[in-house]
């Protein structure tokens, strides 16, 4: 039996390489290059960013307070699996969570972990309760390689859930949330 679908949200798996915004003056492909075209004439807004380099989970909404609810700090956990290119410390990790200076503000994470390590590349998993722009980023790119002095690079980020929902579909592809889906990602929030 097909559950009844959200009117409110909708989830992108977005790929590399298209900007989250309604259009851009550069011509470069947008995101709403991936939705049917009532997405954009209707109004459906992303909830929050993704930069063009980033892929992963985005939502869209027609509905401000949903997205105000799902985007303000510290109101819903993001969680995100990126690959660095350095030798990542338990020093870096403790550091990530306590926070570093930058011109942005204290950029830090809610929780950092180790997945894999492949030669001089790190995967980690990261939570984030709030997300400035390019946060990962610039967080991990504030500390240093100890090995090469070199600051560390995020190599490829990816946002596999916000909230309670986990990315579950194929990259360049939507679908909307079922009403259980809503109901519960929203219950978990502070609106």
């Amino acid at each position: 039996m097909n559950k009844p679908n959200s009117k409110q949200l909708l989830a992108l798996n977005k790929p590399k390489g298209y900007i989250v915004t309604r259009s851009d003056e550069r011509g470069r492909k947008t995101v709403y290059d991936l939705l049917p075209d009532w997405a954009f004439t209707d109004g459906w807004m992303p909830v929050g960013r993704l930069d063009l380099e980033s892929k992963g989970l985005l939502f869209f909404t027609t509905n401000g307070q949903v997205g105000n609810s799902l985007t303000k700090p510290g109101n819903c956990v993001k969680v995100y699996e990126i690959w660095v290119r350095g030798h990542v410390t338990d020093e870096h990790i403790n550091q990530a969570l306590k926070g570093v200076e930058s011109k942005h503000g204290i950029l830090k994470a809610l929780d950092v972990e180790k997945i894999s390590v492949a030669a001089a590349k790190t995967k980690l998993r990261v939570k984030l309760s709030e997300g400035k722009n390019r946060h990962i980023r610039r967080l991990f790119g504030a500390l240093k390689d100890p090995k090469f002095g070199t600051p560390l690079k995020v190599l490829e980020l990816k946002r596999i859930s916000i909230g309670n929902f986990n990315l579950d579909i194929e990259s360049s592809t939507w679908r909307f949330l079922t009403m259980e889906e809503e109901q519960i990602l929203m219950s978990g929030l502070n609106t």
